[in-house]
């Protein structure tokens, strides 16, 4: 059974077994989440979004359309994710490009992954002190 705070937004009805879904997440209805994953606080996930399983959303990760997630992947705090290759107010564009997680794939906290990017099986993205 999948666990739903009282204080999300969650639309979708494509939430695998053993999801958490935490307070403040907003979840549009046609994202596809699978099983065991855990979406933290202060999450969006938007409705053209298809997340593998065993995912972890850090708090403040934004997911936009066309975005796919494989399983095992770790996105960390506030990881932002992007699809408009050319983003300016009040003009959408004809095409979005979404960004690829791969299997196992790792994303530091704060790392800014630019639109049509595929990062690849058990990469790590991060900085190193």
């Amino acid at each position: 059974m999948s666990f739903i705070h009282p204080l999300a937004d969650v639309s979708s009805t494509h939430l695998g077994e053993g999801t958490k879904v935490w307070q403040f997440v907003v979840i549009l209805k046609g994202a596809i989440i699978g099983r065991n994953c855990n979406i933290c606080a202060h999450t969006f996930i938007e409705d053209d979004v298809i997340i593998g399983n065993n995912v972890t959303l850090k708090s403040g990760v934004y997911v936009w359309s066309g975005t796919r997630i494989e399983d095992d992947v770790f996105l960390g705090p506030n990881a932002t994710l992007t699809n408009d290759m050319m983003p300016r107010s009040k003009q959408y564009p004809d095409r979005l490009f979404g960004i690829t997680l791969k299997k196992g794939a790792s994303i530091g906290a704060n790392a800014t992954l630019l639109p049509g990017v595929t990062i690849g099986e058990y990469a790590m993205v991060g900085e190193l002190c």
